[in-house]
């Protein structure tokens, strides 16, 4: 288990363009709290740091979008995800934001120092530029085509689709997302920190000392990197949002964002020490810290490369222990997507889902993407909480608890002396606290949160095992061994599944009693001491832990994500060009009438074909209408229609066609009737 040390925990900063969603919690911010908290209850001195990152592109183009300043973006969303991280129980030691002016402060102060200590190229090369917004493109403002895999909706800083970083001048016919005009190239000065002179750093610090204890996902695209050969890269970039360039002759210029953001955790930092009354330079600058970045798959470059090379290039600071990136979480089969609103958005579910936080944390924990990109479905997560927090965990508290207080008052009892079974219970019972350690110190969380399960499950068979609803009647003292030994998991759970489910525990300790007693157990006590809580103690009455998910509240998230899809689906429609223009004579030729079907059949070894009888006023003919993929026969006979009844007759499959029934289409893709369907309108009538 962990020894007492100094850690900081850094959880990647969220941009201030959008809220929080399950992608997010599942890829950084659950695996950074479960990791702090368990560290604190270790004994270790831990800062736990994050906060808003309010620079770079994303902001102001979302500003652009919703017609009102970038402030107002940053304010809004900073807002709503402190609020989320706060209500959801991700306990940071400070949530700073990079508008601060003690970031601003920091970052120049950064910049100024490599500035001044030449670790930067200065060159003037050219740029994106817009002619119509007359502005040049930051990263991204600029689209075009991938060069490396073709998806045509790349960004000029990173292909989405293949996960590749890219320069905005490497895409294939590039636009502006501003004006939609093709960029020209013009001429800008910008500072660069030249990656290629940290090679060797970087080889001997990552490739060769980490092989063995990071995870395969992140050494693996380090290692990618920089067998490509590293280059130059822009710390600095012409935008009007941001922190400006420090330096004379940088006017109009602001340190790139992924120069300023990480540097938001060390401003993080000294926000909070100064708040708290520390001194915030051994936390980044004493060998004996461990730090450690939480971050997603999509920033392991940064964290692993340009970051360490920054701190690196400034000269005091300490290099990461580990970056334990998770891969994506999917959402019901396809990539969450905040622009096209495909999320489960954190502020949301805790309105809709109340006291329900434990249980998205677990589901998400359970099935997180630490190996692979994940899958989360709303079905997974029902079954999560009905057939695992309900059925076991809960299941076992609730029966440990009713029956404490049925038999004893809800008062300890006094054991007797432990049977063979006790002593193997109770023996394998001091043996979670490290192999849950193992797991959680390993990065492996999802491991661990199926370890703490099995405490529970511990608990159950015990109690299934010795049946002491059915001892009572026969041998009371044996009953309170087994309620004394069935408690004792229970208080063992209350602190184990402190890190994972904090709501729970908080609950269970509230049930147990804890306040009351002398001294609690800590993480590493449950594995020593003798008793963990004794007899003679009084418990409270039971609450239930967890509740069961009924099918109807998650067919209302399944209905908000198919509405969501239709949403997007006719947003993408693309709409036909309107045709050559037609002159009035040209509309006069179409003789169109309100048909009635009087009989419909499925045209013989045709998909898509129904061949109709339509009296039209006129006469009774036939129709086949390419419609049987969306109507049966039987629901359309008697059915209003519109008809172009003076369509030259066409043989189709045999049977001759005289006319055509008019359609349109929803952005589905259902056909509709355009269909005369008022009182009073015959067969016959003419539509002009």
């Amino acid at each position: 288990m962990s020894t007492t040390g100094r850690y900081t925990i850094t959880a990647a900063l969220p941009y201030t363009n959008g809220p929080i969603h399950i992608g997010h919690l599942a890829g950084v911010y659950i695996p950074a709290d479960i990791y702090s908290r368990y560290l604190r209850m270790t004994g270790n001195d831990v800062a736990f740091i994050c906060g808003s990152d309010e620079h770079g592109a994303a902001i102001p183009m979302r500003a652009r979008k919703e017609g009102v300043s970038p402030q107002v973006i940053i304010d809004k969303y900073h807002t709503i995800i402190k609020k989320s991280f706060e209500d959801f129980g991700i306990l940071f030691d400070n949530y700073s934001r990079t508008s601060a002016p003690i970031h601003h402060e920091t970052a120049s102060e950064f910049f100024k120092k490599l500035y001044d200590d030449g670790k930067f190229i200065e060159e003037t090369s050219e740029q994106l530029y817009d002619p119509e917004a007359e502005q040049f493109l930051a990263d991204r403002f600029v689209v075009g085509t991938c060069p490396k895999c073709g998806h045509e909706e790349a960004y000029g800083d990173q292909c989405e689709n293949c996960g590749s970083s890219l320069n905005a001048t490497d895409l294939i016919n590039p636009k502006s997302t501003i004006s939609g005009a093709e960029p020209i190239l013009k001429q800008t000065k910008h500072w660069f920190l030249p990656l290629d002179q940290y090679e060797s750093f970087l080889r001997e610090w990552v490739l060769d000392g980490h092989k063995k204890d990071w995870k395969t996902n992140v050494y693996g695209q380090i290692k990618s990197w920089v067998d490509d050969g590293l280059r130059p890269r822009a710390v600095t970039r012409d935008l009007d949002w941001g922190i400006p360039v420090p330096v004379a002759g940088a006017e109009g210029k602001v340190l790139y964002v992924w120069f300023d953001a990480p540097i938001g955790y060390i401003s993080s930092t000294k926000e909070w020490a100064a708040r708290e009354g520390k001194d915030w330079e051994p936390y980044w600058k004493d060998k004996n810290t461990k730090l450690v970045h939480f971050i997603g798959k999509d920033n392991i470059v940064f964290h692993c490369i340009i970051f360490p090379s920054m701190l690196k290039a400034e000269g005091s600071y300490i290099l990461p222990e580990n970056v334990p990136a998770n891969e994506f979480l999917n959402l019901e089969g396809n990539k969450l997507s905040t622009s096209k609103n495909w999320a489960v958005w954190l502020h949301e579910y805790l309105e809709e889902f109340p006291d329900q936080q434990d249980v998205l944390r677990y589901a998400l924990t359970a099935n997180a993407p630490e190996t692979k990109d994940n899958d989360f479905t709303w079905k997974d997560f029902q079954a999560r909480n009905n057939n695992e927090l309900v059925a076991i965990f809960g299941n076992f508290i609730n029966r440990v608890v009713v029956l404490t207080n049925k038999y004893y008052d809800g008062v300890v009892p006094l054991p007797g002396a432990f049977s063979e079974v006790d002593e193997q219970t109770l023996t394998e019972l001091k043996a979670y606290p490290a192999v849950i350690s193992s797991s959680i110190e390993r990065y492996r969380f999802r491991e661990a949160s199926q370890e703490l399960l099995n405490v529970a499950r511990l608990g159950n068979k015990y109690l299934a095992d010795e049946e002491p609803w059915k001892l009572i009647k026969t041998d009371e003292e044996r009953t309170k061994t087994i309620m004394y030994v069935a408690l004792q998991i229970a208080s063992a759970l209350a602190t184990l599944s402190e890190p994972f489910l904090p709501f729970t525990s908080e609950k269970l300790k509230s049930i147990l009693d804890f306040s009351k007693l002398d001294q609690q157990s800590t993480w590493n006590e449950i594995a020593t001491k003798e008793v963990l809580l004794p007899a003679g103690h009084q418990i409270e009455k039971g609450e239930l832990l967890f509740s069961k998910i009924e099918d109807v509240e998650i067919q209302k998230q399944l209905e908000k994500l198919e509405a969501t899809k239709k949403a997007n689906e006719a947003e993408n429609k693309v709409v036909e060009p309107q045709k050559d223009t037609a002159t009035f004579d040209d509309f006069t030729k179409l003789d169109i009438r309100v048909g009635t079907i009087i009989e419909a059949e499925k045209m013989p070894k045709a998909k898509k074909l129904l061949v109709l009888k339509v009296d039209t006023g006129i006469n009774t003919r036939t129709i086949v209408s390419g419609i049987a993929e969306h109507f049966s026969p039987e629901e359309i006979v008697g059915k209003k229609v519109t008809v172009l009844v003076n369509l030259a007759p066409r043989a189709l499959r045999g049977v001759e066609s005289e006319g055509m029934i008019l359609m349109t289409e929803t952005p589905e893709g259902k056909l509709v009737f355009l269909n005369p369907d008022e009182d009073g309108v015959n067969p016959g009538a003419i539509v002009s």
